[in-house]
């Protein structure tokens, strides 16, 4: 079952903001800092304070422009980039003009390393020939200070939208192992209802010709074949020798329609019983057997389950030397051969296979090839936030 959450979340947190914060405005203090004395500024140590009090309230605003960008965090990228833009503005004026009376309390001519008023004198006139105004030196600054705020504010978007690309990325890798869950599930699901189909037609044969014993036997090796495949979940996988029990199991049904044609020959190391393939893998294949090899066939047939590894690769093979009937195999296209070759897919990707091939001597072959060592990483239950 797949939960939806909506994320409510901030993209960018309270403190990786402020840490953004503190490090464009440390940033802004060493290079001012820098500048003075570059420029031989006397009494660094007020100016210094001064500059301080200019970037606590720099640091204030930024914060300010923070929460505002906030209201913007699930909007889309335009929207984010234009409030950056306008928010940023009002945010510059107000530094431009904490700046202005803060420093307008102190003589900054007087801090130059000339004593005398050659210097101011000769800023002023500056200033008076070129009709430089307090208002124009404010607005100066305050585009000065609009670039430095909207280089913080377009940084804190590149982040957010960082971690909004990551959390897209999370949830159609959720929803994508949800709809595989749902894929084994169904072809997983396919198989026991092809089978019974089968077996119920034997069973009424059976009955049909008042073999009533065999009849019940079928029905007993039923119940307990179903029983046992359906106490698992089809999203999990089994030991190698829990699904062979189970293919014992419906070869034992079969065995009742064919006593006298039915062979079976399991040849399988200990070592190999503990590794885990997907439940019921190996079913419509010793079921082709079944309908292929044996009951078209009148001679005994063998069908034999083997496996072994190979370059830490897991093949399981089943083979039977029935008679062969081109018409019969379909070049290994049959529903039941489809159905194992998705699962596979499905399950594995390109790291699992299944080859089938005819025999020389008579017979058929079908080989299933996977890892050797797997976990199961499927989930009952997914929660998805967006």
């Amino acid at each position: 079952m797949i939960k939806f959450k909506r994320n409510t979340k901030p993209l960018v947190g309270a403190q990786l903001a402020l840490f953004s914060i503190l490090g464009f405005w440390s940033f802004y203090a060493a290079i001012v800092t820098l500048r003075a004395a570059v420029m031989n500024f006397q009494s660094p140590g007020e100016l210094i304070a001064l500059r301080m009090v200019v970037i606590a309230v720099g640091i204030a605003v930024t914060w300010g422009l923070y929460l505002f960008l906030r209201l913007f965090d699930r909007k889309t990228l335009r929207h984010r980039i234009t409030a950056a833009f306008i928010g940023a503005i009002p945010c510059a004026i107000f530094i431009a003009f904490a700046n202005y009376y803060i420093f307008s309390a102190y003589d900054p001519v007087s801090l130059f390393a000339d004593n005398n008023n050659n210097i101011e004198n000769q800023l002023r006139e500056i200033n008076k020939v070129l009709g430089i105004s307090i208002y124009q030196q404010m607005a100066e600054f305050a585009v000065s200070r609009y670039f430095f705020i909207i280089s913080w504010a377009l940084l804190f978007i590149a982040i957010g939208y960082a971690r909004e690309v990551r959390e897209i990325e999370r949830t159609a890798s959720r929803f994508a192992q949800a709809a595989q869950n749902a894929e084994l599930r169904s072809l997983r699901y396919q198989v026991n209802p092809h089978f019974l189909f089968n077996t119920l037609n034997s069973l009424s044969t059976l009955i049909i010709k008042n073999h009533n014993e065999r009849a019940e036997t079928m029905i007993q090796n039923l119940s307990t074949f179903y029983r046992t495949s359906l106490s698992n979940d089809p999203l999990e996988d089994v030991t190698l020798a829990e699904e062979v029990h189970l293919q014992k199991l419906y070869l034992d049904i079969e065995a009742v329609r064919y006593p006298k044609r039915l062979i079976v020959k399991v040849d399988i190391d200990n070592s190999l019983m503990n590794v885990r393939v997907p439940g019921l893998i190996l079913q419509p294949l010793v079921e082709n057997a079944i309908k292929y090899g044996v009951s078209r066939s009148t001679k005994p047939v063998t069908v034999e389950i083997k496996a072994s590894v190979n370059e830490s690769q897991l093949q399981i093979c089943i083979a039977d030397d029935g008679e062969y009937f081109p018409d019969m195999q379909d070049g290994g296209s049959g529903i039941g051969l489809a159905n194992v070759r998705d699962r596979l897919e499905t399950r594995f990707g390109d790291a699992a296979t299944l080859k089938c091939i005819d025999l020389p001597e008579g017979g058929y072959k079908a080989t299933i090839i996977m890892p050797l060592h797997h976990h199961n990483i499927y989930t009952e239950e997914l929660t998805i936030d967006g």
